[in-house]
């Protein structure tokens, strides 16, 4: 995030004891402000509308209407807004129908309590928010899914925008990449605009789906360790 605004989230979720356990945890942080609750995926949407946060935390199995459906409403009526999958699934049909939905990211509820404080500061800074190991459920589902097209040849991205595509893909944030590569911070950034630009992507995970499915870089390559 730019300067010292704070990240604005919303809580989404049926249980109230993990909906309060999580506002408890972040209300410490003085980069992060609860703007709202929701207790269903319905509110949530119209919370989303009316509060416009930069992040939803969203659990997938929400009465009225499920995360996902939610999501994909969220991503259509505000753009603006961010959804992050919170839930205790963490198998490749919950995080493709996810990412396919809009998610911009994919946490599991399992993580320990500084690890969601640290991935929510990471998201704020670098738009980073799939961990490796459901990074890896996510190559899965496209390894079942996608082939390489001519539709590669169409986009003219460069061996090192390759390479940095391919690190993305392995959850790198941009000071790995940058150390990947031996070079600074701010060109990392610069390769990523020009990537996001080059395939009509907005964030990090849509870049990594679209490289894979057009055959820029194979699952394999982006599953390597």
């Amino acid at each position: 995030m730019a300067g010292k605004k704070k990240l604005t989230v919303l809580i989404a979720d049926d249980q109230t004891l993990f909906r309060e356990g999580i506002k408890d945890l972040l209300e410490n942080e003085k980069t992060i402000e609860i703007v709202g609750e929701a207790a269903d995926g319905a509110e949530a949407v119209r919370m989303a509308k009316k509060l416009k946060p930069n992040v939803i935390l969203m659990d997938i199995k929400l009465p009225h209407m499920d995360g996902v459906s939610a999501t994909r409403q969220i991503r259509k009526e505000c753009p603006d807004t961010n959804v992050l999958i919170l839930s205790s699934y963490e198998d490749e049909a919950h995080v493709m129908e996810s990412i396919q939905a809009g998610a911009n990211g994919y946490l599991s509820k399992m993580l320990p309590a500084s690890e969601l404080v640290n991935a929510l500061k990471t998201f704020a800074n670098e738009g980073v928010m799939i961990p490796q190991p459901v990074m890896g459920k996510l190559i899965q589902g496209l390894r079942q899914m996608s082939s390489a097209t001519a539709e590669a040849t169409l986009v003219a991205l460069t061996k090192t925008e390759i390479r940095v595509l391919a690190l993305l893909g392995r959850g790198n944030s941009n000071k790995e990449i940058a150390a990947s590569l031996g070079c600074s911070v701010k060109t990392v950034k610069n390769h990523l605009n020009s990537i996001f630009q080059k395939l009509d992507v907005s964030n990090r995970t849509e870049a990594v789906v679209k490289g894979i499915e057009m055959g820029i870089i194979s699952a394999e390559e982006s599953a390597a360790s």
